[in-house]
C-alpha cells in the first residue's frame, strides 16, 4: 500500500507541475530534445528523492531547483565536451601540419610495425604516455634498471629499423617516433 501511495504523489506531483517544468527547461535550452531530456531529469530526481519534496506549491519551487541544477550539470558538460573538442581539434592540426610535412610517415610505421609487441609497448609507455624508466618499470613489474636497459635497446632496434625504412632519425626524432600513435 505504501508503494501505492508513493506513485500517486508522484503522479500528483507531475501532473500538477509538468507544464511548468517543461516551460521553463525549453526557454533554457536549444533544442526540443535538450528540453526533453532536462525534463525527464528533473522528474527522475524527483522520483528518487519523493521524500525531500516539500508539500503543496513548495513542490514546484524545488522541482524549479532540481531543473535548474539539471540544467546547470548540462551547460557544465556541454562546456568539458567544447573543450576537449577544441583541444582535440588543435593536436590534430599539430599533427595533420607534423605528418603533411613528414614524407617519411609510410617508413615509420613501417619500422614500427617491425618491432615486438614487448618493444612497442615500453616505447608506447615512453613516448604516448610520458612515462620515466622508473614509471615504466612500476608499470612492467620489473627494475628501474631492467626499465631503462630494456627502453634503451628498444629505441636501437627502432633507430635500426627506422634506418633500414629510409628515415632520417635525426630530422624527426625518436620521441615523435615513439608518439606516432596510429602505427602500432
Amino acid at each position: 500500500m505504501i508503494r501505492h501511495d508513493r506513485k500517486q504523489r508522484f503522479e500528483v506531483i507531475y501532473v500538477a507541475n509538468y507544464a511548468d517544468i517543461l516551460a521553463y527547461v525549453r526557454r533554457r535550452t536549444d533544442s526540443h530534445e535538450d528540453a526533453a531530456d532536462a525534463l525527464a531529469e528533473t522528474f527522475a530526481t524527483a522520483w528518487r528523492r519523493l521524500d525531500d519534496i516539500p508539500e503543496g506549491r513548495n513542490a514546484r519551487l524545488w522541482l524549479f531547483g532540481v531543473a535548474r541544477r539539471v540544467l546547470a550539470n548540462g551547460r557544465r558538460a556541454d562546456s568539458r565536451r567544447s573543450e576537449l573538442v577544441e583541444r582535440l581539434r588543435h593536436q590534430l592540426a599539430v599533427w595533420a601540419e607534423h605528418t603533411e610535412a613528414d614524407e617519411s610517415l609510410a617508413g615509420l610505421q613501417e619500422a614500427f610495425a617491425r618491432l615486438t609487441s614487448d618493444d612497442r609497448e615500453i616505447l608506447a609507455l615512453a613516448g604516448w604516455e610520458g612515462l620515466s624508466a622508473d614509471e615504466i618499470a612500476n608499470v612492467l613489474g620489473c627494475s628501474g634498471a631492467n626499465a631503462r636497459l630494456r627502453l634503451h635497446r628498444a629505441r636501437k632496434r627502432l633507430a635500426r629499423h627506422l634506418n633500414e625504412a629510409g628515415v632520417d632519425v635525426a630530422r624527426i626524432g625518436l620521441r615523435a617516433v615513439a608518439m606516432t600513435k596510429g602505427v602500432m
